[in-house]
């Protein structure tokens, strides 16, 4: 039981540090938009690998506990992470009260967040799917069809 509850701390510990590396708040004035939506959908992409690993993990005939609660973490953290990308990202620093699409670009970071958080409760491909839908409409009114971030 010791071993199970340090494991479970170092667990917390280890995830809680991505948010020692989220986009500074100074502010810098230094931003790359597509970037932060490339890197969720890199995240999302990490996320559908680790449920298909859960799941062929959780199918096989003797089940590997270990690398089934490593890909678990793998998924969650990847989700926070993109939850991270969201709130302190783009809700804090790019998303403004005076810009025209303020209510509809907050609607569609609320889907983000609710996605990702679905895909940390359930291994089933379709929440990843989801997620990743949200993202590329929010990338769709974001970016706008030219794909270069609107004046902010």
């Amino acid at each position: 039981m010791k071993v199970l509850s340090g494991f479970l701390v170092a667990c917390v510990i280890v995830a809680s540090a991505s948010s020692l590396f989220a986009h500074c708040e100074v502010p810098c004035g230094i931003y790359d938009d597509k970037l932060r939506l490339d890197m969720m959908a890199e995240h999302v992409s990490t996320i559908g690998k680790a449920i298909v690993q859960i799941n062929e993990l959780s199918a096989a005939g003797e089940t590997n506990y270990n690398q089934i609660v490593r890909w678990t973490m793998t998924k969650e953290s990847h989700a926070t992470d993109i939850q991270q990308i969201v709130s302190q990202y783009f809700m804090t620093q790019r998303i403004k009260p005076s810009q025209d699409n303020y209510t509809e670009h907050l609607k569609m970071l609320h889907a983000i967040l609710v996605a990702a958080m679905k895909t940390k409760q359930a291994a089933d491909p379709a929440t990843a799917d989801a997620l990743m839908g949200a993202i590329n409409d929010f990338r769709a009114s974001y970016l706008g069809p030219e794909g270069e971030a609107h004046q902010h």
